[in-house]
């Protein structure tokens, strides 16, 4: 489990968890996570197939994420998209989270799920899918409109490549670390025909003076 800090408070605790499909040794799901001037970007990246040409592919786009953390996730998805045009393209989700404004803005293309799972599991929708978008990045891109939600301390962030189960999230225990949650979703929920990934991350909040 890893911390992102801001202003010297830990923002998000998050996890990780991957595995190549059965004979390769590589893997073309990857993620990102940075620290941003006002929060911080979480990133999911499918790239298309398996192998080394999916992985140059992913490595590429998460490239250009880290490189241009702070633009908006439309202005990422862009970049990422003019880059990738002679590669096999990718899938991908990204999440900047803004901590002064409690708030998480989301963009996906294809199928990286993504689920935001409330603290207060009473509250109304307390459960939310984050909407996604049809197209491939670097191969056709759909018109890219972004989602804002509001979070509070404790809600739990969860984005899954298609190697996993779109069900990861049901009957969850969220009062496990981020390390556990990803693990038991990988083992529970892997496919065994795709690469696989899936990142946990829990939002602390900060509190403004």
């Amino acid at each position: 489990m890893s911390e992102i800090l801001f202003k010297g408070r830990a923002l998000v605790d998050w996890s990780i968890a991957s595995r190549p499909i059965a004979g390769q040794a590589v893997s073309g799901d990857l993620h990102l996570v940075k620290a941003l001037d006002r929060g911080v970007l979480l990133a999911v990246v499918d790239g298309v197939g398996h192998g080394d040409e999916a992985t140059a592919a992913a490595q590429s786009a998460v490239a250009i994420l880290e490189s241009h953390a702070n633009e908006s996730v439309i202005s990422l998805v862009r970049r990422c998209h003019e880059a990738l045009t002679k590669s096999r393209g990718v899938v991908m989700t990204v999440a900047s989270v803004n901590a002064w404004e409690n708030t998480i803005t989301c963009l996906g293309v294809g199928n990286v799920e993504g689920r935001v799972l409330r603290a207060d599991r009473s509250a109304p929708h307390s459960a939310e899918s984050l909407l996604l978008r049809g197209g491939m990045v670097g191969y056709q891109l759909p018109a890219l409109q972004a989602s804002v939600i509001r979070v509070t301390t404790g809600d739990l962030l969860i984005l899954a490549t298609d190697g996993i189960r779109d069900t990861f999230a049901d009957n969850l225990l969220t009062s496990e670390t981020p390390e556990h949650m990803a693990s038991h979703i990988l083992e529970r929920h892997f496919k065994g025909t795709d690469d696989a990934l899936v990142l946990v991350a829990r939002y602390l909040g900060v509190p403004h003076e």
